[in-house]
């Protein structure tokens, strides 16, 4: 294959979906009645062109002569340069994603393959986004069972920690042993303005303990992302697994974690924290370690698809996150614009497309009709 690449234009387009009706996420103070979406398309002068989505982009265009004209197969340095530039303004990952997909055009393969190629599928637990009564829960458990899913994810909020506990008695109920039940406090980080107290070590540790009595799988974010301390407590003082790390702001936060024994699972979004050159080497390093690899994934199909080959890649498991909470959360409104949405077979397992790249196909007419603005970078 020629080598001889270069980025010659960096588009991003802003999409953006009317939610009716609307998805009221746990961590979100006001019901989200739009879903928008970033994408970023880097053609190169061959024609190759990589596709990447997930957090915002805002602000990338004074920062994109750091890239145009550039040869994409250089990912290592385009993470790094990425780093530096997180410092100083937004986290722009996306990007990254759009140049592993080149590289696994150029190269012929799946990305997947190209980070270790350890499986082409992973099992995926269905992640709640939404806080709903104990007897919903349990009706919808027992759906998702019928689905073919192995596990999910339940929501806990701070200001209700009694009615979460109830939730996940309910769950536990309805389906025995047939889930795996993870818990979401959202605690390691904060939505804009939310000024509340966030659970202290007796608080947490108090939760922890009855979710444990309850079988739970993990326990995600139930203290702040800078309180190693206190997680690596919880972990002794309960036997729980602690999982974290969505939103770390750089390598060092979870490599600190790692040495801290503060999180038996790591969480980074390649597309959010990390990308995937950092999530490779996290994932890789904790492995080592016997700790679990288990990338967050709550952005759209094409950040789903992102971390799902770099789940695979690396062999970490046991389970890939799978946003689902009908009738809110669906596939459809999830990857609205991918020509398909990114399902689970009926044993609950997502596949790895097998195409070169990260295996995106767009719905190029529900691009055009959810785009509000369009940015092209040359």
């Amino acid at each position: 294959m020629s080598t001889e690449l270069r980025i010659d234009e960096i588009r991003l387009e802003t999409l953006r979906l009317a939610l009716e009706p609307p998805f009221d996420a746990a961590w979100d103070p006001e019901p989200r009645r739009e879903f928008e979406a970033t994408l970023v398309r880097v053609r190169t002068d061959t024609g190759i062109v990589g596709i990447g989505s997930g957090d915002t982009m805002d602000g990338f265009e004074r920062h994109a002569h750091l890239f145009i004209g550039r040869d994409p197969l250089t990912v290592v340095s385009h993470a790094r340069t990425l780093e530096t530039i997180s410092f100083h303004s937004g986290r722009y990952w996306p990007l990254e994603a759009a140049l592993w997909d080149i590289l696994g055009q150029a190269c012929g393969m799946p990305v997947a393959k190209l980070l270790g190629g350890a499986a082409t599928r992973v099992p995926a637990y269905a992640s709640w986004g939404r806080l709903c009564p104990s007897e919903q829960r349990a009706q919808d458990a027992r759906e998702l069972v019928e689905r073919g899913f192995r596990a999910v994810k339940v929501r806990i909020s701070r200001e209700a920690l009694d009615e979460g506990v109830e939730v996940v008695t309910a769950v536990r109920s309805a389906v025995g042993e047939a889930l795996a039940i993870m818990v979401d406090l959202n605690q390691w980080w904060r939505m804009p303005g939310d000024e509340g107290r966030g659970l202290g070590p007796a608080d947490a540790r108090s939760l922890v303990g009855r979710l444990r009595e309850l079988g739970v799988m993990w326990v995600e974010e139930p203290l702040a992302g800078e309180d190693r301390a206190g997680m690596r407590a919880l972990r002794e003082a309960t036997g729980a697994r602690i999982a974290g790390g969505e939103m770390a702001r750089t390598f060092d936060e979870l490599r600190l974690a790692l040495d801290a024994e503060a999180l038996d699972v790591f969480q980074p979004d390649a597309v959010l924290t990390l990308g995937i050159s950092g999530a490779r080497t996290l994932a890789e390093t904790a492995l080592r370690r016997n700790r679990w690899f288990t990338p967050h994934t709550w952005t759209n199909g094409i950040g789903l698809l992102a971390n799902l080959h770099v789940c695979a890649g690396v062999g970490g498991g046991p389970f890939i996150e799978f946003p689902y909470d009908p009738p809110g959360w669906t596939p459809e409104r999830r990857d609205f614009m991918l020509a398909e949405p990114l399902t689970v077979d009926s044993d609950g397992l997502l596949h790895v497309p097998q195409a070169p790249g990260l295996g995106i196909v767009l719905d190029e007419h529900a691009v055009a009709r959810h785009t509000e603005r369009q940015l092209v970078l040359s």
